[in-house]
């Protein structure tokens, strides 16, 4: 590969650079003199990207350094396209920095391509710091915030998701490309004849992205041209909505939200009640968020159930939802992550409480089962089902979470399948069954923030049954019953 000369007048810039140039300075992205962390996976977004930069190096006076992240998921290809980019970068003279980073083992519920975009920023931000960046910069393009903006509206976001990606983040992440389309980028490459590698997982239908990408964005397209512009647009108005949304949410929680030791808060629950349902909503997704370790936002479901806790006749309660543990006072709510608060111990021998994790196999003592909780494709939990004794398989996209393995407790309720939505008080389905009162605190029971998702050994709750639209599936399954039943 050629060395790129030094010293470029400005007028033999590529019109792709000239765009660049005038949305950096048009968004105060960077400055002349800044130092760089180019994050480059060898794709032809982020080697446009430092192609680009590089030739802005003599004018703006830029040191850049170069990030690969390798996570060993597609063996040969990834070394291949580490490789690649070490080459780039040394033809660029381009100081570089490869990382190996393992995804494999993951929280529950967080998907392989969430995982890897959090630690992957997680080790920018510190690599950054170790080599004194001044800014970190990602190859995002247009194309990639429709993406994202079309991805999170089939998923029902509200404005701060609609809002997609923002040029700049914190004040460290950048994204020149922010306004520039793909196929710009391509012709960029090629006119340059610089070469870029293909990531073979971008082509595969499995991930929704891809789907979006491949299916639904060309015919988007065909309905309303320059429909990748106006979704854009359309999250550059959501943003400045969600900004001013987000300030007036600020000020709410300076005179709402307390500390309340050192992890928790305490919040005005009959001041924060009287606020608009928007504000009400905003109030508590900050508040989970100042208590995740990450700050990730909770979930909708998480943010309604506890919402639901402001009405009146809510005093005294306590409440795990989310990960927060929740004690609802008459004036307060006060919330604690889940981990910081020791569970009171069962005042009676039998009864458990135990965390969910997917994948997992957790033993039951109260009646002696192996319980094995995972997720799995149709056809795998259909052959779960035929070689296990008892299993229960609920659709996992209806559940919220954390889940727990506990038993019953008096005043229980579930609609079992079968009965239209109806519910039932457990203790009177335990009685129908004939299942002896000394058994019934012994029983398993899977239970959620929206509540008890089935009984182990005997029914799940008709609200997270399977359907034609389900794509991922839960399957729990117990590899004994021990627990005696009436006849039916």
């Amino acid at each position: 590969m050629a060395m790129v000369e030094q010293r470029v007048s400005r007028r033999a810039w590529p019109p792709l650079l000239h765009r660049v140039v005038k949305a950096v300075r048009a968004r105060g992205l960077f400055e002349p003199g800044h130092h760089l962390l180019v994050a480059v996976s060898g794709g032809p977004d982020s080697v446009a990207l430092l192609t680009l930069l590089h030739r802005l190096v003599p004018r703006w006076r830029l040191r850049l350094t170069a990030v690969h992240f390798n996570y060993g998921l597609r063996g040969r290809e990834s070394d291949g396209d580490q490789a690649f980019v070490m080459s780039l970068c040394e033809a660029l003279q381009v100081p570089l920095r490869s990382v190996p980073l393992d995804v494999r083992t993951r929280p529950q519920r967080i998907s392989l391509q969430v995982q890897a975009r959090d630690v992957r920023y997680r080790a920018m931000a510190k690599l950054a710091e170790d080599v004194g960046a001044d800014r970190i910069v990602v190859g995002h393009t247009a194309d990639d915030q429709a993406e994202t903006i079309v991805f999170r509206m089939l998923r029902g976001a509200g404005i701060t998701g609609l809002a997609g990606m923002p040029a700049q983040r914190d004040g460290m992440i950048i994204r020149p490309l922010y306004e520039v389309r793909r196929r710009e980028v391509l012709e960029f490459l090629g006119t340059m004849g610089q070469a870029y590698r293909l990531d073979s997982s971008n082509a595969k239908p499995i991930y929704a992205r891809n789907r979006i990408r491949h299916q639904l964005l060309p015919v988007l397209n065909q309905i309303v041209p320059g429909a990748v512009d106006a979704l854009c647009r359309l999250g550059d108005l959501c943003r400045e909505d969600d900004r001013y949304l987000e300030d007036q949410t600020i000020m709410l929680c300076a005179s709402l939200v307390q500390p309340d030791g050192a992890e928790g808060y305490s919040l005005d629950r009959l001041r924060l009640q009287a606020q608009p349902l928007a504000l009400q909503r905003r109030v508590l997704r900050e508040v989970f968020r100042r208590m995740h370790p990450i700050r990730r936002a909770s979930s909708l479901a998480a943010v309604e159930a506890v919402r639901r806790l402001l009405s009146p006749h809510r005093g005294g309660a306590t409440h795990c939802i989310g990960g927060v543990h929740i004690r609802v006072t008459e004036n307060a709510l006060l919330m604690q992550p889940a981990q910081a608060v020791a569970l009171p111990q069962e005042p009676k021998a039998g009864l458990e409480r135990r965390s969910v994790q997917i994948p997992s196999v957790i033993e039951w003592t109260g009646t002696g089962q192996r319980i094995r909780v995972q997720e799995g494709a149709r056809e795998a939990v259909r052959q779960l089902s035929a070689s296990q004794e008892w299993v229960m398989i609920v659709d996992a996209d209806l559940l919220s979470y954390p889940l727990h393995l506990r038993s019953w407790r008096p005043g229980d309720r579930f609609a079992p399948g079968g009965m239209k939505g109806r519910s039932k008080k457990l203790q009177d389905y335990f009685v129908d069954l004939k299942v002896p009162a000394a058994q019934r605190r012994r029983i398993p029971i899977l239970d959620s923030p929206q509540g008890i998702v089935g009984v182990l050994g005997f029914r799940p709750d008709g609200r997270f049954q399977v359907s034609a639209r389900t794509r991922r599936y839960l399957a729990i399954s117990l590899e004994k019953v021990s627990v005696t039943k009436g006849a039916h």
